[in-house]
C-alpha cells in the first residue's frame, strides 16, 4: 500500500530521492560531510541572493529552535522587540521573547488581517526603545501572506532592524536580500524545500551576527559561536543531524534541477488553484480572501453541519490515504490543507476526491 500523502505544512511528503539520501551514515567530522554542509549553506544563501552581506548558520532542531536562536542572539539583552501578530506563529515569537526575558511589545491584528505598515511606522515613532521588529512572512496557522516589503521599508526608514520568520515561504515565494533590508530570516529544512524535519537555519547580516557576541541566552543556540566554529573547522559545534543534512542536499539538488524558486512556486500555485476549485464544488469555503492567500497552506471553514467533528473527518480522510491538519483558529472551526511537498495535480485530484467522498459519507453536505 502507498504511504499516506501528507497534506500538511511540514513534515510533508518527500520524494524517493530525498528518502534514499538518508540511507548513508555520515561521520560528523568527515571531510565529505563538512563539504555537504558547506554546499547546503551556499545554496540556501543563493536562493535569497544573500551572498554579499549575509551568512547562513544552520542549527539542529525544528524551525522554532531557529526562531528562538535568532531572537536570543540578534536582539540585544537591552533591546526591545515589536512583534507583529496575526496567527499562532506570531504569538509564538512573542512567547519566545517573553520566556527569554527580552522586552517586547505586540501589535496584533485579526487572523484574516495583515499588519499595516503605516501602523508599524507609527508604533516605531512612538517608542524609540524598540530596536527590532519581528514578523511572520506567511503565517502557517492560516496561510495569510503578510506585506513584507512594505514592513521592511518602514522599519528601515525608522532605523530599526527586522527579523522575519520565512518558515512557510522560503524557497517558494520570492525573497531577494539585495532589495529587502532584513537583519535576518529564519526557515527550516522541511517546508517548501521539501527536506525532512530536524534542521533550522538563520540567514543573518554578517555585521549583525558579529555584533551579537554575548547576547545568547543559551550555549547550544549561540549562533555566532556556531558560525565561527564552522568557519574555523568546517564542522558543527555539537552532533549534527547528519541524515537530515544529506536529505536536504538531495532535496536542494532536485529543487535546482526543476528550476528553483519560480518552478516551485508555479507547482504550488497550481496545487492551490486545483484544491480551491475542487473543494469549492463540494461547498467548502476558504477562510481567507484570494488577495491574502499564499499558495502554501489553505484554511477552509469546516462543513456547516451540527454533526461535524474534525477527528472523524481526519480519520476518514486518513483511511483514504491523505493526512490533513486541524485548524489553528480559536473562534472558528476550520481545517488546513498543505499545497506543498512532493505532490502535484495527480495527488491533489485524489485528495479532493477523498475529501468529497468523506463529506458525502457523513452527510455533511446536506
Amino acid at each position: 500500500m502507498r504511504e499516506p500523502i501528507l497534506l500538511t505544512p511540514g513534515p510533508l511528503s518527500t520524494s524517493l530521492a530525498t528518502k534514499t539520501a538518508m540511507l548513508t551514515d555520515w561521520g560528523s567530522w568527515d571531510d565529505r560531510f563538512n563539504a555537504l554542509t558547506a554546499s547546503v549553506c551556499r545554496d540556501l544563501l543563493q536562493i535569497v541572493h544573500g551572498e554579499a552581506e549575509h551568512v547562513c548558520v544552520p542549527l539542529q532542531g525544528s524551525g522554532t529552535f531557529a526562531v528562538e536562536a535568532a531572537i536570543g542572539n540578534l536582539l540585544p539583552r537591552t533591546g526591545k522587540l515589536l512583534v507583529l501578530v496575526n496567527g499562532a506563529y506570531g504569538r509564538r515569537m512573542a512567547q519566545i521573547a517573553a520566556v527569554l526575558g527580552r522586552e517586547h511589545q505586540v501589535y496584533e491584528t485579526a487572523d484574516d488581517t495583515p499588519p499595516s505598515a503605516e501602523q508599524v511606522a507609527r508604533l516605531l515613532q512612538a517608542d524609540p526603545a524598540i530596536s527590532h521588529v519581528g514578523v511572520i512572512h506567511c503565517e502557517t496557522s492560516t496561510g495569510i501572506l503578510n506585506p513584507l516589503a512594505d514592513i521592511a521599508r518602514v522599519v528601515q526608514q525608522a532605523g530599526r532592524r527586522l527579523i522575519v520568520d520565512t518558515m512557510s515561504s522560503f524557497g517558494a515565494l520570492p525573497l531577494d536580500l539585495r532589495s529587502l533590508p532584513l537583519d535576518a530570516l529564519i526557515a527550516s529544512s522541511n517546508k517548501c524545500l521539501e527536506g525532512v524535519p530536524g534542521m533550522g537555519f538563520v540567514i543573518a547580516r554578517r555585521d549583525s551576527l558579529q555584533a551579537s557576541r554575548g547576547n545568547s541566552h543559551s550555549l547550544a543556540m549561540d549562533l555566532l559561536a556556531q558560525y565561527e566554529y564552522m568557519q574555523q573547522t568546517g564542522q558543527w559545534r555539537y552532533t549534527p543531524p547528519t541524515h537530515v543534512v544529506a536529505a536536504l542536499r538531495a532535496a536542494l539538488d532536485q529543487y535546482l534541477a526543476a528550476g528553483g524558486q519560480p518552478a516551485r512556486l508555479a507547482r504550488y500555485q497550481a496545487n492551490a488553484e486545483l484544491l480551491i476549485e475542487r473543494l469549492s464544488a463540494t461547498g467548502l469555503k476558504l477562510f481567507l480572501p484570494p488577495a491574502l492567500q499564499a499558495p502554501i497552506i489553505l484554511t477552509f471553514h469546516a462543513p456547516d453541519h451540527p454533526g461535524y467533528r474534525f477527528a472523524d473527518f481526519y480519520q476518514a480522510v486518513r483511511e483514504r490515504g491523505f493526512v490533513l491538519y486541524p485548524g489553528k483558529l480559536t473562534h472558528q472551526e476550520t481545517f488546513r490543507i498543505g499545497c506543498i511537498g512532493a505532490i502535484d495535480h495527480a495527488e491533489i485530484e485524489q485528495a479532493c476526491a477523498a475529501i468529497a467522498q468523506t463529506i458525502t459519507h457523513f452527510g455533511w453536505n446536506r
